[in-house]
């Protein structure tokens, strides 16, 4: 083939619709990879708050400030070890101690009294957010990549972090161990039992509010595991907490309050309506994004997976 059969070749509709066609599949792949991305960390901080409801039945505002927490204790471990791995350890430890703490010494004391918990948690994350900015001030910062998970993956004409294939991996592999703890093992019993009829559990035996304590204690350490994730791409900030904040509850709100699979579900929905309708239409991302919430509401008001 000659240079100008060539130069016809590469002019042609065909050839056109064909170029068109692949962009518009590597975008499509592209984007869709983002929003998994989105939904792992939506799913890692959704899934400890929807425990925590379920168990306590506490709509816990300062959810937001575990995940900041984390991304911030995370930042100054690292920073003085060098390890991402001993920050995320820490960060997991650290909120769990204040998560567990807030719980025996504060929440458990308002018992019953869902109005004066929800508001004994908006304070607290109040207070969180003034602490960090005493604490670390309000510049924005981000944590290191770890060192294997630096580069970019390719397939064809598909480019992606690896950081972020990294993530969902993490995310998918967090969503099956706690899903073998719920369902397989006697703590999940416990759980669940303690979820389904309190009362008949404390009868039963069941220390209800160990296991409340345990379950705010493991959700806290969820959010700040998801803020360290997020790290090294979405960084660190004062009003982090809040920004996510809604995105969880829409999350928890879709597939229902006290339902691993719900949250799992509602955060495959969020993360790609979110991701492609800010794509598509960002000028009408807000409707895109909580317009799947009223939908579901009016349908079934308990989230896909809520139970009444």
């Amino acid at each position: 083939m000659n240079s100008k059969s060539i130069h016809q070749f590469t002019n042609s509709p065909i050839h056109q619709l064909t170029n068109r066609c692949i962009s518009n599949v590597t975008y499509l792949i592209t984007q869709t990879l983002n929003a998994l991305f989105s939904a792992a960390l939506l799913f890692l901080i959704a899934s400890g708050l929807t425990l925590a409801f379920g168990v306590m039945r506490i709509v816990n505002i300062a959810h937001g400030s575990f995940y900041m927490l984390g991304a911030y204790l995370a930042y100054t471990i690292a920073t003085r070890t060098g390890s991402l791995l001993a920050g995320a350890i820490g960060a997991m430890a650290g909120v769990a101690i204040i998560g567990l703490a807030m719980e025996r010494l504060f929440l458990r004391r308002l018992a019953a009294q869902p109005l004066a918990q929800m508001m004994m948690t908006m304070g607290f994350a109040l207070v969180f957010r003034d602490a960090a900015l005493m604490i670390w001030g309000g510049d924005p910062f981000t944590l290191p990549y770890p060192a294997p998970f630096t580069g970019s993956l390719q397939a064809g004409d598909v480019v992606f972090p690896a950081y972020r294939v990294f993530v969902i991996v993490v995310a998918a592999m967090v969503g099956v161990l706690l899903w073998v703890v719920n369902e397989r093992t006697l703590a999940g019993a416990r759980l669940r039992a303690a979820v389904d009829d309190p009362e008949m559990a404390a009868a039963t035996g069941i220390d209800v509010g160990r296991v409340s304590g345990l379950v705010f204690a493991a959700g806290a350490a969820l959010a700040a595991f998801g803020g360290v994730m997020s790290g090294p791409i979405l960084g660190g900030y004062a009003g982090m907490d809040f920004d996510l904040l809604p995105l969880a509850f829409v999350v928890v709100i879709i597939g229902g309050m006290g339902s691993l699979k719900g949250a799992f579900v509602g955060s495959l929905v969020i993360g790609l309506v979110d991701n492609f309708g800010k794509a598509l239409v960002p000028e009408l991302s807000y409707f895109t994004l909580f317009a799947p919430m009223v939908i579901v509401i009016a349908i079934k008001p308990t989230g896909l997976y809520g139970r009444g």
